[in-house]
């Protein structure tokens, strides 16, 4: 019975004495509150691409932007026009009916060439007209025959003379008209048809065409059947910025550039600025005239660039100092001690010697990484 009751006493004692230390415990953690506290962030600046150092700036090699003058040029877009000075109308002057079309549009034809051939009434009616006209100038001739011989024997007076001398004169020019008539028509006199041909008046490509088989024609009073043009020399028209009209002189050349041979730089020459401005867009058409060396097609974009604005001083870096990120052109300028900084640069022409012309960003004198993309990967890094 003693052994129990001891057992008893010793684990009320051990029981006493943890809640002993379990109480002092909690009151040393109430004491001192940072015990309990979590361990303290340690915050890491994020990458500064405007000051950023690296460990050894001897591996980027720099290089020192160089002045370069150039000659600033303007860029517009224009399109490939017939000169029309060079476009001569194909024209029908009987008014008919077609019944034959020998061209259509886009054909290249030579001088002289048939291209359609119109059924008129208009034939019928001019060689009416002729007939009469030879008849009425047989009648004159004869009358002025007699009295010429009646005048010479005293029976009539000189009067009637000059009467039918006059009626003569009109017989004769009623039947030149009659005859250039029947020339302008294209009818023959000693065979006459109703069917009018209509010829090629130039050479050139057909850019227009308004009449099909068995259309209608009205003669001059319609429209054209055809439109014939010499594109040998052609027209392009370009809208200029108010804002860049101080780059545009008459009589100064122009490059030009085709959209389908982009390669390939024609010389053209300022023709004209038009002197009436659009209100809506503010520009001003701006007409070149360019030899065609046959490739120029009508409707054609093209590129031209003007050369009129004064030359200006750039700075012109290596090809690889410059990287193309998120469709912008950056540089990495030095600055001490193993710093650098991103610097965001707009580019121009590039500079023979594999230069790249720098427009804004960047002046001659100031130091970036000759190569911009080993210090791209190191940054990213």
């Amino acid at each position: 019975m003693k052994t129990v009751a001891s057992l008893r006493l010793t684990g009320i004692a051990s029981l006493c004495l943890s809640l002993t230390l379990l109480l002092v415990s909690c009151s040393e953690s109430k004491a001192n509150p940072q015990a309990e506290a979590p361990p303290k962030t340690e915050v890491v600046p994020d990458f500064d691409p405007n000051n950023f150092q690296v460990d050894h700036p001897e591996q980027f090699p720099l290089v020192t932007a160089v002045a370069y003058k150039a000659s600033p040029s303007l860029n517009v877009t224009g399109v490939v026009q017939p000169d029309i000075a060079r476009a001569v109308p194909a024209v029908s002057l009987a008014a008919g009916r077609v019944v034959e079309v020998k061209a259509k549009l886009g054909d290249v034809v030579k001088k002289g060439q048939l291209l359609l051939r119109v059924q008129s009434n208009d034939v019928s009616g001019a060689y009416q007209t002729y007939v009469k006209a030879v008849n009425d100038e047989r009648l004159s001739r004869v009358q002025l025959q007699r009295a010429q011989l009646l005048y010479d024997k005293g029976a009539v007076a000189k009067s009637s003379l000059e009467t039918a001398q006059t009626a003569e004169d009109d017989a004769k020019a009623n039947l030149d008209a009659a005859l250039e008539q029947l020339r302008l028509l294209g009818v023959d006199k000693e065979h006459p048809s109703a069917i009018v041909d209509v010829v090629a008046p130039i050479s050139g490509v057909i850019t227009d065409q308004q009449i099909t088989t068995a259309s209608g024609v009205l003669g001059l009073s319609g429209p054209n059947p055809f439109t014939i043009s010499d594109l040998s020399y052609v027209w392009i028209i370009c809208d200029v910025y108010e804002n860049d009209l101080d780059a545009v002189h008459m009589g100064e050349s122009a490059d030009i550039r085709l959209a389908a041979y982009p390669n390939q730089v024609f010389k053209g020459r300022i023709d004209n600025v038009l002197p009436i401005l659009d209100p809506n867009i503010r520009t001003a058409k701006v007409r070149i005239e360019v030899a065609n060396p046959g490739l120029m097609r009508v409707g054609m974009f093209v590129t031209a660039t003007f050369y009129g604005k004064k030359p200006e001083t750039h700075a012109a870096i290596p090809t690889t100092a410059v990287l193309h990120l998120h469709d912008r052109e950056w540089v990495y300028m030095s600055l001490s001690n193993g710093h650098f900084k991103r610097l965001e640069v707009v580019i121009g022409n590039p500079v023979p010697g594999n230069l790249q012309e720098i427009i804004s960003g960047l002046k001659p004198g100031d130091q970036v990484v000759s190569n911009a993309l080993p210090m791209q990967n190191t940054v990213e890094q």
